[in-house]
């Protein structure tokens, strides 16, 4: 994939396909240490053991409508080529837990992308839960969490236009703040 936000997008589709109530997605650049976290964690039906140890297998999918399932693995191989690690971690009925790891600078690791794109198309989605999105950017940090947003609202429905077009403009806003300051 071109961008990491692409792979943030499909593994909370999973998240969302899970039945999650609630998805945080975590994004951490610390470039002191030269690092650069992604992770993902839901509540939603999560995984036996035997799925978990097949799901970083590109020619498994629980889906019905297509034969592979490559967006694990993808990212996966991302953080792995690019001087880092990748955890998985998952129980039934428990939720599951991923975490990219990858060198910041590393010169075939992709950009992060238009995460604010990714966070509006995961609103979108018909489906009814909450998400934390926190971005960390050395030791400051935004956070966007949606049940604050609905109680200011007065609205359990963040689908509308508009309102996704402000909380697209107010993620990139914020994200450029973070890394101009």
């Amino acid at each position: 994939m071109k961008e990491l936000s692409l792979h943030i997008l499909d593994i909370v589709q999973n998240s969302i396909q899970a039945k999650a109530s609630h998805i945080e997605i975590f994004i951490e650049e610390d470039l002191s240490i030269n690092r650069l976290r992604i992770s993902i964690k839901d509540d939603g039906i999560g995984m036996d053991q035997d799925t978990l140890q097949k799901v970083i297998d590109p020619f498994f999918t629980s889906r019905t409508t297509r034969k592979v399932g490559l967006g694990i693995p993808f990212f996966k191989e991302a953080a792995e080529s690019c001087g880092g690690f990748f955890v998985i971690k998952s129980e039934l009925n428990q939720g599951t837990y991923i975490e990219a790891v990858f060198q910041h600078n590393h010169i075939d690791r992709v950009p992060i992308g238009k995460i604010h794109d990714t966070i509006m198309v995961i609103l979108h989605s018909d489906q009814q839960f909450d998400l934390t999105y926190r971005h960390r950017y050395n030791q400051k940090e935004f956070k966007l969490d949606t049940i604050e947003i609905k109680s200011i609202l007065e609205t359990e429905d963040l689908r509308s236009p508009d309102i996704l077009i402000w909380i697209k403009e107010y993620i990139h806003e914020n994200i450029n703040e973070l890394k101009e300051s």
